[in-house]
């Protein structure tokens, strides 16, 4: 194997103007004396080859294969000098022995010529026996050089009786060495290495080979978040990602002995067209992850969001309307990596099939048994296949039945068959897409009974998907530019579709009871699944996609089969499906204005469980950890809260008997302190009891009990929270209007986020104020340590012995990932939000101190805060407080409001350099 033909070789290095060079300094200063100079020209001669390279990259932005065997080329060249060099003036022998042979062979990904400008350099140093004087002082002098150069070197020196043992026995060895190229030295030795590589140790070891890299393979891609979809992938481990198609070519040649991958076309593992898609999608990510190292100036194979915006500038996207060039781009990106995975299953089970080994007597009783069929499909192996090669052209419909007949009957699809489904999906035109029978079939497979998810996951793999459904194909593989959302669009839709249904088989009733107990009392059940499928379609189209989607809906869902009444509910789901989360994080649920206006929308019973129930599996299929207990409960209780006014009507019904059925649970749970309910009664009013859960009230009022007993002007406690993930900070104390700011800086200054506030001044004046708090990587803090750290900082700064603001200064927490993003600060002010407060919504770049800065300017501007929502979202930040003036009244004059919007608008400046300088 040797490596293509490099374009304009001598313009990248010359080895002979090289070597001449390094001849003049031996002649002149000797190859002690001179090695230094010889280092500098060896150096030169690299950094001048890269920056050739580089300049070619950047002319010809996708030209991943020429950058790597380019790169490749460079490093052989300076290889072979610096062995030329060594053998000749550093250690020369003139009458070499037999055993002082050496043979360098490049391996790996070298091997490959598959190399990114700062990919490692993996030689195998072999000679004919054990290893002479003469040869280790060679390879140890090549290898100095070698470093002094800062190449990453992977290295081995071996015999070839000891490569042949050591290659039977490590899988890492074997992979290696199936790529061995004759780099320089000894063309002998190579030979005969190879000749033995291939006669002893691949024989009769093809299946365990093929096994191991399969699980090899799947341990890779659990390691790096088990999807191809995940939206910072790694171009070279991730799933999808270039050794995925490595693998499928080691495990070729290693099988069929191909010395390229045009040759899989010969042997039927791939069509002449899944060929030129594995060298594009190969051609694609080699460019991608040129560029990565370039940009980082070292092995980076990680798309960071900081590179993706770099990168795809490099490759010339740019932006359009819906679409920013970074998305454009990371989207070309994940079509490629979906090639990639329709290449590696069809591949994959193929040479599955392949190796299996069977005994003689199973085939010897196979043979009596008939191939099992369902309908007009035979199955086999539990897979169900296409009775003809032509089963598709024939009736085109029979692509939405082959799904609806595995997910009904629990069977996986025959690689065969998906290939043909992959091939034929471009048949599914108009005429099938309004056919009854095809869409009765698709809402077989969206709504079904056993695994929907999978299903479909196969659907969108061969492109039947999109077929069908265009509107789909708009999102696939799209992702989007943030911290939140952890997948590309198609992907959340469908991990969100496979959440509903195992909600509804009863798997998560641990962790969604609600959802769970919910899903039985639907009416309109395929209403939901439709919903689900639909409710992000419109992304990327620029605008609002809630209200985008329901118009999508009011197309889409008639040619479905669903009536006018499942249409427009469907419509009303997907344009307010952002309602429930958005009320539950942002705004005050003690607030009975809050419930009543979201009930005015919702109207009905049956629309409030659609709505949970989409709005839960929707967070849930964002991301790991980003649906957590705090969600579940507020969620769970504007349910609740909106299910009661929908049952008993106006707000005054059922007020009193909800405050006094709290009153004696909280009762119940004081157990011998039960009096305290009574005792306190008078100091606090019912926002309190509403506001606050029956188990915070149970622990607040000991120790306000405890604090007015012993007469504490101050009263910290802080306390695992364990039913909320969360820590409870409970400050009690004289209120004062700077109260809040300073828990705020305090809490931050101990390494806490405050992710939720209520903030409580009781009949008599006093503060009774509840934080939940959270550390940076969303985790309560539990440890007796953590707990006294955090009571500590929020009693210095409130007996003011610490200065708050040069701490903060002090004290920044690094959000590297975060910097790749700039959140242009919106500000919203709602006096109809609620009855008695201004509700003021921030939305910033989320930054250390945030809160601190955001509560010390309205602090400033004579703002009490009566309650705090704070939500995440990745790199954004949505901070919402009720406020009143000193007197308790809203703010309503223009000219007040400005000036608020300008104090919160410096505050966001003062932590976010860029924004500070521009203004």
């Amino acid at each position: 194997m040797s490596l293509p033909r490099i374009p304009r070789q001598r313009a990248i290095v010359s080895r002979r103007d090289l070597s001449a060079a390094i001849d003049k300094v031996v002649a002149d200063k000797g190859a002690v004396t001179g090695r230094q100079d010889i280092v500098d020209l060896l150096r030169q001669a690299l950094q001048d080859g890269r920056k050739e390279l580089l300049d070619r990259l950047l002319k010809k932005p996708g030209s991943g294969h020429e950058s790597a065997h380019g790169h490749a080329f460079l490093i052989d060249q300076v290889i072979r000098v610096v062995h030329d060099h060594v053998i000749e003036d550093v250690y020369p022998a003139a009458n070499r022995s037999k055993g002082e042979r050496l043979a360098l062979i490049a391996v790996g990904g070298y091997g490959r010529g598959e190399m990114s400008p700062f990919s490692d350099v993996d030689i195998a140093f072999v000679t004919p026996d054990k290893p002479t004087s003469w040869c280790e002082q060679v390879i140890e002098a090549i290898l100095y050089y070698l470093w002094d150069l800062g190449l990453t070197v992977g290295h081995s020196s071996r015999s070839l009786t000891e490569m042949v043992r050591m290659a039977k026995e490590d899988l890492t060895i074997r992979t290696a060495l199936l790529e061995g190229r004759f780099l320089w030295g000894d063309q002998g030795v190579y030979e005969s290495a190879s000749k033995r590589f291939w006669s002893e140790v691949v024989p009769g070891t093809e299946s365990q080979f093929v096994s191991e890299k399969l699980a090899e393979r799947d341990a890779r891609h659990k390691r790096m978040g088990d999807s191809r979809y995940v939206v910072e992938p790694n171009v070279k481990d991730g799933k999808g990602g270039l050794r995925d198609l490595q693998t499928l070519y080691w495990i070729g040649k290693y099988v069929h002995r191909v010395k390229s991958a045009a040759e899989l076309v010969d042997k039927g593992l791939f069509t002449a067209k899944e060929y030129r898609s594995f060298r594009r999608a190969e051609g694609f990510l080699l460019a991608v992850r040129a560029h990565l190292h370039t940009i980082a100036k070292r092995g980076e194979d990680r798309l960071t969001f900081d590179l993706q915006r770099e990168v795809a500038a490099r490759m010339n996207y740019a932006d359009r309307p819906g679409k920013s060039a970074v998305e454009r781009f990371m989207q070309f990106y994940f079509l490629q990596v979906k090639h990639v995975g329709h290449l590696t299953g069809v591949f994959l089970a193929h040479l599955e099939e392949e190796t299996q080994s069977r005994s003689r007597i199973s085939e010897f009783f196979s043979s009596f048994r008939a191939t099992r069929t369902v309908g007009d499909y035979p199955v086999e192996n539990d897979k169900i296949a296409a009775p003809s090669e032509d089963w598709f052209k024939e009736d085109p419909v029979r692509m939405l039945e082959v799904y609806a007949v595995a997910e009904r009957e629990g069977l996986e699809v025959h690689p065969s068959t998906s290939r043909a489904l992959r091939r034929d999906a471009a048949l599914i035109d108009s005429a099938v897409r309004k056919n009854p029978r095809a869409n009765e079939l698709f809402l077989e497979v969206l709504a079904g009974k056993r695994d929907p998810e999978t299903v479909l996951r196969w659907m969108n793999e061969t492109g039947v998907f999109g077929r069908f459904l265009p509107d789909f194909a708009k999102v696939n593989a799209q992702m989007q530019f943030d911290m939140y959302h952890h997948y590309t669009v198609d992907e959340h839709t469908i991990r969100a579709i496979g959440l509903l249904s195992e909600i509804e088989r009863g798997a998560l009733r641990d962790d969604h009871p609600l959802a769970s107990d919910m899903l039985p009392k639907i009416a309109n059940r395929r209403v939901l699944y439709v919903a689900v499928l639909l409710h992000d379609i419109a992304k990327g189209r620029g605008g609002d996609h809630s209200v985008l989607g329901a118009e999508v809906a009011r197309r889409v869902c008639p040619r479905l089969g669903l009536d006018e009444g499942e249409t427009e509910l469907v419509a009303w789901l997907v344009r307010y499906h952002l309602l429930m989360s958005a009320t539950s994080f942002k705004r005050d649920l003690s607030d009975p204005k809050t419930i009543a206006d979201f009930v005015a929308e919702v109207q009905s019973l049956e629309r409030l469980r659609l709505l949970t129930v989409l709005t839960i599996v929707d967070i849930r299929a964002v991301g790991p950890g980003i649906w957590n207990s705090w969600k579940r409960q507020l969620i769970g209780d504007l349910y609740e809260s909106s299910v009661e006014r929908l049952r008993l009507g106006h707000k005054a019904h059922g007020r009193e008997e909800r405050i006094a059925a709290k009153k004696a649970a909280v009762a119940e749970l004081l157990g011998d302190k039960a009096h305290l309910v009574e005792e306190l009664d008078d100091r606090f009013d019912d926002a309190y009891w509403i506001a606050e859960p029956e188990d915070v009230i149970a622990l607040n009022l000991p120790h306000y009990a405890a604090a007015r007993r012993l007469e504490h002007a101050l009263s910290i406690h802080t306390e695992f929270y364990p039913a909320l993930g969360a820590t409870l900070v409970t400050v009690i104390g004289t209120d004062h209007p700077g109260l809040f700011f300073r828990v705020a800086g305090a809490i931050h200054l101990a390494g806490g986020n405050i992710i939720d506030a209520r903030i409580h001044t009781n009949r008599v004046g006093k503060a009774v104020d509840n934080f939940l708090v959270q550390d940076p990587m969303g985790k309560p803090f539990s440890e007796p340590q953590q707990l006294a750290r955090l009571k500590k900082s929020i009693e210095d700064a409130l007996l003011n012995k610490i200065d708050m603001v040069p701490s903060l200064a002090k004290r920044p927490l690094k959000q590297t990932r975060a910097e790749a993003f700039q959140i242009a600060p919106v500000i919203l002010f709602d006096n109809d939000a609620s009855n008695r407060f201004t509700v003021i919504e921030v939305n910033a770049t989320d930054r250390p101190a945030l809160l601190n800065r955001l509560t010390r300017a309205m602090f400033e501007q004579s703002l009490i805060i009566n309650s705090a929502h704070i939500t995440q979202y990745g790199e954004r930040a949505v901070d919402t407080f009720y406020v009143t003036d000193l007197l308790g009244d809203k703010i309503v004059t223009q000219e007040r409001l400005d000036k608020v919007e300008a104090a919160l608008r410096d505050a966001i400046a003062a932590g976010e350099p860029g924004l500070a300088a521009a203004e």
